[in-house]
């Protein structure tokens, strides 16, 4: 295909369904993040960018047949990268105040009590509570109907990982596979309930350094606000025990993969115990 041919094909597409249908479209993009991410890692980033911002320019901009667009994105992508090409986009993160209750549920009682799940309550808000979007705090969706659901063919079912084991945790994972000494000790605090004071950055700056994980972690809904810090910073903590679950199984991933890569380092600490050597321990 073309490129000219690629970068109207949303803006074809739109004017084929709105001359068939006899009304103007709606379009909706998910997860525009994740193309980025692959490109990023696979090296041409650049080339990925061109591409989207030449797609959505052409779609957006110029479109007689667009009602409006929305799309949705698990980080923030600087704005001057992909959206050159159009003059008023409205970007809503979930920091800011506007629409910040529609993002989940924020109070589960009345899906408790038609499932007949109230005595759960107590349960259910220390698992999958504990989100804040702008000034409003949200359950997960997806965690309480999964679990309510549960609870129905089995009234004795433990609480799971239900959004954490199906999200995409490439990027995550990738980032905390370089963690050093400092970030661990960061995932230590925030796993013992404490909270660590962070920047946010936006997508370019995210793999420059270790530190800038904590802005995915947090736009990727692995941690939540407690409060705005001035100089651009955030008060982070974890926002469930869901969560924190995830993070202690990373953890133990850091544990068993240092008997892998320094047998001897296992060795000298087993050793140490026999000796009774704290200092080394």
């Amino acid at each position: 295909m073309a490129d000219d041919v690629l970068f109207d094909s949303l803006k074809t597409l739109s004017h084929l369904l709105s001359k068939d249908y006899r009304q103007k479209v709606i379009l909706l993009i998910e997860e525009y993040h994740v193309p980025l991410d692959k490109a990023f890692q696979a090296g041409y980033y650049d080339e990925m960018v061109n591409l989207i911002r030449n797609l959505l320019g052409n779609a957006l901009k110029t479109n007689d047949s667009l009602y409006f667009a929305v799309f949705t994105g698990g980080l923030r992508i600087s704005t001057e990268s992909i959206f050159t090409e159009l003059n008023n986009p409205k970007a809503h993160t979930i920091s800011d105040f506007r629409y910040d209750e529609y993002f989940g549920f924020t109070d589960a009682d009345e899906i408790l009590k038609y499932y007949g799940q109230t005595s759960n309550r107590d349960l259910i808000r220390d698992w999958y509570d504990g989100y804040r979007f702008g000034d409003t705090d949200v359950y997960c969706p997806w965690d309480v109907i999964n679990y309510c659901d549960e609870l129905l063919s089995n009234p004795h079912a433990e609480p799971e990982n239900y959004w954490a084991n199906t999200s995409g945790n490439d990027l995550i994972r990738r980032l905390l596979k370089k963690a050093n000494q400092s970030t661990r000790n960061d995932v230590e605090q925030l796993i013992n309930g404490g909270a660590i004071i962070k920047p946010i950055l936006t997508y370019r700056e995210v793999e420059d350094s270790i530190d800038n994980i904590w802005s995915v972690l947090y736009f990727t809904g692995y941690l939540t606000c407690r409060r705005r810090v001035p100089g651009k910073q955030m008060e982070l903590t974890l926002p469930n025990r869901e969560v924190r679950e995830l993070f202690i199984d990373l953890v133990k991933g850091w544990f068993e993969e240092t008997p892998q890569t320094d047998p001897a380092r296992i060795n000298r600490f087993c050793v140490a115990f026999f000796k009774g050597d704290v200092a080394t321990i």
